[in-house]
């Protein structure tokens, strides 16, 4: 039972609630990655990388709480407790301990790679359901390419 009274149906409503749940998780995951790397860095680009990890950090959050806003606006509550992340994030592991910045920025490639596809399958299933959430995703997913085309360069140039 939801509190909040949704605009959509009850169908369109659950396609989105998957959707912006999956995304949130996803979101959480990824910036305690880039935090984990932010901490463990080390190499010759330490300072750059190190930066560059905490503008992740700031654009997962700050869209994490877009989406679950939006999730809670449709009367979806929103789920980001640890439990739920460890248990449904889609996004690969990360090594524990110290890592070389070319290590890193593969593993936040790898990363952005896997959340990539799950954003466009997103966008995909919303098209019909919820235009409004579709183009929440369609605006992180942006950004998400924006930034791993960044890291790509780092280390492929």
């Amino acid at each position: 039972m939801s509190i909040i009274s949704s605009p959509l149906p009850d169908a369109e409503r659950a396609v989105t609630g998957t959707a912006l749940q999956g995304t949130l998780v996803d979101l959480l995951d990824l910036s305690l990655v880039a935090k984990q790397a932010h901490w463990n860095l080390y190499g010759p680009r330490f300072r750059t990388i190190h930066q560059q990890l905490d503008e992740v950090v700031t654009t997962a959050r700050d869209y994490a709480d877009q989406v679950a806003e939006r999730a809670a606006a449709l009367g979806i509550s929103p789920d980001g407790r640890a439990v739920t992340v460890a248990a449904d994030s889609g996004l690969p592991g990360f090594q524990q301990g110290w890592i070389t910045d070319d290590d890193a920025v593969e593993a936040l490639v790898r990363s952005f790679a896997v959340l990539i596809d799950r954003l466009r399958a997103r966008i995909e299933a919303t098209a019909a359901a919820d235009p409004v959430s579709q183009d929440l995703l369609i605006g992180l997913t942006a950004e998400i390419e924006k930034q791993s085309w960044m890291f790509q360069a780092e280390n492929r140039g």
